[in-house]
């Protein structure tokens, strides 16, 4: 069950971005430090959604695996109740295998630039829960491999 939180619509903000900025640095600790042991992250483009910290790890490795310098920048956020939605914007170039659904795409050395939104729900200041929404079709066709 969630915690009751008091906190200011600016620090739940704050608390969501954490995972990003950690992801952002690659410090798999400081990620582990702001999310839930049980955190639920449902990456809705893949269909892929796993529970559990070294799960989740597992799946945001394989991303830095893939596009090893990818950074997000944030573009708005708003917060209601529990509740986060950030809207950002990710970059990087694709120079490491990239593992999808339907098998692994050969590095490409293109760069990427793609929007996303994330739902994200908190347990006090850690992320319990985590909906990261973006185009897939997109991504494909900026590494080259959809038309």
């Amino acid at each position: 069950m969630p915690q009751a939180t008091m906190l200011s619509p600016q620090q739940l903000i704050d608390a969501a971005k954490k995972p990003e900025l950690a992801y952002n640095e690659k410090n798999w600790n400081a990620v582990r430090d702001c999310i839930t042991t049980d955190i639920v992250y449902d990456e809705v483009a893949t269909g892929r959604r796993v529970q559990g910290v070294d799960q989740v790890l597992g799946v945001w490795q394989g991303w830095a695996k893939a596009i090893p310098d990818s950074r997000c920048t944030f573009n708005s956020a708003i917060a209601t109740g529990n509740t986060v939605v950030l809207e950002l914007t990710w970059k990087g170039t694709h120079t490491g295998p990239l593992e999808t659904p339907d098998g692994t795409i050969a590095p490409t050395g293109k760069s990427i630039e793609l929007r996303s939104c994330v739902v994200c729900e908190l347990d006090g200041e850690k992320t319990r829960v985590q909906r990261q929404y973006f185009d897939m079709g997109t991504l494909l066709e900026q590494i080259g491999v959809a038309g």
